[in-house]
């Protein structure tokens, strides 16, 4: 098929390299300029020098505009697909190509539109992850589902862990749903908009600790935020304190949230959980903390004396 991609950061990359594996016609790539934001540096495989090194047209642009809707029609593509466009596509380039276009995205959608999908399934304790690629329309993630792989969640899987794995699925995922396509055998099934959430981007702020979650949530968000995404932090003695690992106490313990309580196994438990004064709520046992300075210690060799508290 003859195609034009949107795409940006190792999403892209690998969406684009997928398209080449295939042997499909790729008339044009569309992608964003390189950013500084603190997530987009992260997995910033370059779509541009891809398409280079490919003889493949390229075009950088932060949104939609006329010169970009004249440069995918000029491509006279069969199909567009796209994977982490950050921004809204309208009709007239979606609707373009005689096949539409087809939007990959790394959650197991109706679930997890939006943003960061992985880190938030992995916040919320979900099973397992994945990717669609679905048809787009003019709401964002929302299109008929053609494709959908799907991979387990560990009990120590990291944000990092998952996305290699989910990655990895977007090859089979775009080869599977291009052929399908191509052959006319799609059956793509609408989704269930009761079913759907959405998720912003994630920014500093959403890896600070919130003591009074049980310490179970706590525990995922330190995988889901492990190296190199941003840590998940908390404040101790008012100097941001990043947390590198930790794991869920044996015992209960009781009192309030954010008490630098006891040392237990390789770390040091902090009292957790809205109900935390009943005594029956398992603490976090911090185990390797990263401070300001960069410097990677045990959380025993950095919490001399217990008492005092984290946060706020």
């Amino acid at each position: 098929m003859r195609v034009a991609m949107f795409g940006y950061q190792t999403w892209g990359h690998r969406t684009l390299e997928a398209l080449l594996n295939a042997g499909h016609e790729v008339a044009l790539v569309v992608t964003h300029p390189r950013s500084e934001h603190v997530y987009e540096r992260i997995w910033a495989d370059s779509v541009a020098d891809l398409a280079t090194e490919n003889g493949v047209p390229v075009v950088i642009a932060n949104r939609p505009d006329d010169d970009m809707a004249r440069a995918v029609k000029e491509a006279e593509p069969d199909i567009i697909v796209a994977n982490n466009w950050r921004t809204w596509l309208p009709p007239e380039i979606f609707a373009l190509p005689r096949y539409g276009t087809l939007n990959v995205h790394d959650s197991l959608l109706p679930a997890y539109a939006g943003f960061s999908p992985v880190i938030w399934a992995l916040i919320n304790g979900e099973k397992e992850v994945g990717v669609t690629a679905h048809m787009m329309n003019e709401d964002l993630d929302a299109g008929a589902v053609v494709v959908q792989h799907s991979v387990p969640v560990g009990p120590r899987d990291t944000g990092a862990d998952l996305f290699h794995k989910t990655v990895d699925l977007i090859e089979p995922v775009v080869t599977e749903a291009l052929a399908l396509l191509a052959d006319g055998q799609v059956t793509a099934t609408e989704q269930d908009p009761a079913m759907a959430s959405f998720f912003h981007k994630r920014s500093l702020e959403d890896s600070r600790i919130d003591w009074t979650w049980p310490a179970e949530d706590i525990e995922r968000l330190v995988r889901a935020q492990s190296d190199p995404y941003p840590n998940a932090f908390t404040l101790h003695q008012g100097r941001p304190l990043r947390i590198v690992r930790a794991s869920v106490s044996q015992r209960a313990y009781g009192g309030t949230p954010g008490r630098i309580f006891i040392p237990e196994g390789e770390g040091v438990v902090i009292v957790a959980g809205a109900d935390a004064r009943r005594g029956r709520s398992h603490g976090l046992v911090i185990e390797r903390v990263r401070t300001e300075d960069g410097t990677e210690v045990a959380a025993r060799d950095h919490f001399r004396t217990m008492g005092g508290y984290l946060g706020g």
